[in-house]
């Protein structure tokens, strides 16, 4: 018989006492969850991400330059950057590759085209954007790009990153 532990925390975490002071500091910070996705299709689960008011506005964010993400969104200078709510946590963790996704990443979901990329089908939140310049910036790669529309489905709770996991504005 064989015997099987699920655990309450993830076994794999590096201890916060062996974490470097800077990702303490970091996982410290609430983070949006949001997806950015590019023609390919390709995608990134990114909780990096500041969008800067303006004319015309901005988002940055970090990302693995080393992401099919990164190479989809190189290659045609546009994304589309969604908002996650807590209903999102699935998608989230597939398209930041802790979740297993048979298929691919875009299987056993609707998706609406766009000239940015894909983004789930439904009242979403979402903006297209043109990118603008990249460089390294830690052990990620800050991208800052033009936003040139933006849909704003009906407001919705964001799914936040704190601390190694996901949260609420309720807990």
């Amino acid at each position: 018989m064989v015997s099987v532990t699920i655990h309450s925390t993830d076994p794999f975490a590096t201890p916060d006492e062996e974490k470097s002071p800077v990702r303490r500091l970091r996982g410290r910070l609430a983070a949006p969850v949001t997806l950015w996705t590019a023609a390919g299709p390709a995608g990134l689960t990114v909780s990096s991400t500041l969008v800067a008011d303006g004319d015309p506005g901005r988002v940055l964010g970090l990302i693995d330059d080393e992401s099919d993400f990164w190479a989809a969104a190189e290659r045609s200078g546009r994304f589309a950057v969604v908002t996650l709510t807590p209903a999102d946590r699935q998608l989230a963790d597939r398209f930041a590759g802790l979740m297993p996704a048979p298929g691919g990443l875009f299987a056993g979901d609707d998706w609406a085209d766009t000239a940015y990329g894909p983004v789930p089908a439904g009242a979403r939140t979402w903006a297209g954007c043109r990118l603008e310049s990249s460089r390294v910036a830690g052990w990620a790669l800050l991208v800052e790009a033009v936003i040139e529309t933006v849909e704003a489905g009906p407001p919705a709770d964001p799914l936040i990153h704190y601390r190694g996991r996901y949260r609420t504005l309720g807990g």
